[in-house]
């Protein structure tokens, strides 16, 4: 068993003691989707800390998205516990950059790759995504490159 899935287990038993229901249901989600990752077809039940920070970045992400839609329809009690939810995820994730960080890192990928045009974002991209994973939003990062390489 990984750190982070320890960490999450210990913080489940805590929150169940402290009838912290929304980051009991939080946690439950996290726990939820390790062990359908561990159990998938070409799984080898086990799942690596990097995996578990992409398996919760994207249940914050789709969190984001369903309180964006309870939102637009008028919805605010349920887009505010999926908001809640998110945040309550986001403790386990590593700390984001910035966008200035974001962009000074971008430049030095650029730079690194030798792209100066926007036919070369393709390779900045892939640099880019590996070196930043988990630290920054692939949109985030997509729309700064583009705006680099068309300078």
């Amino acid at each position: 068993m990984e750190q982070l899935e320890k960490q999450i287990q210990t913080d489940m038993v805590s929150a169940m003691k402290a009838k912290d229901a929304v980051r009991l249901a939080a946690l439950r989600g996290i726990k939820a989707a390790i062990l359908l990752a561990k159990t998938s077809e070409g799984g080898n039940g086990e799942v690596t800390d990097s995996e578990i920070v992409k398996i919760i970045q994207k249940l914050v992400k789709q969190r984001k998205e369903s309180a964006e839609i309870y939102t637009q329809q008028n919805r605010p009690e349920l887009a505010e516990n999926e908001l809640a939810e998110a945040s309550a995820m986001e403790v386990y994730l590593p700390k984001q950059l910035s966008e200035a960080e974001v962009e000074a890192e971008l430049a030095k990928i650029i730079a690194e790759t030798g792209a100066s045009q926007p036919s070369d974002m393709g390779k900045v991209m892939g640099v880019a995504t590996k070196k930043l994973a988990g630290q920054a939003d692939g949109k985030l990062i997509s729309t700064i490159v583009k705006r680099l390489l068309a300078k």
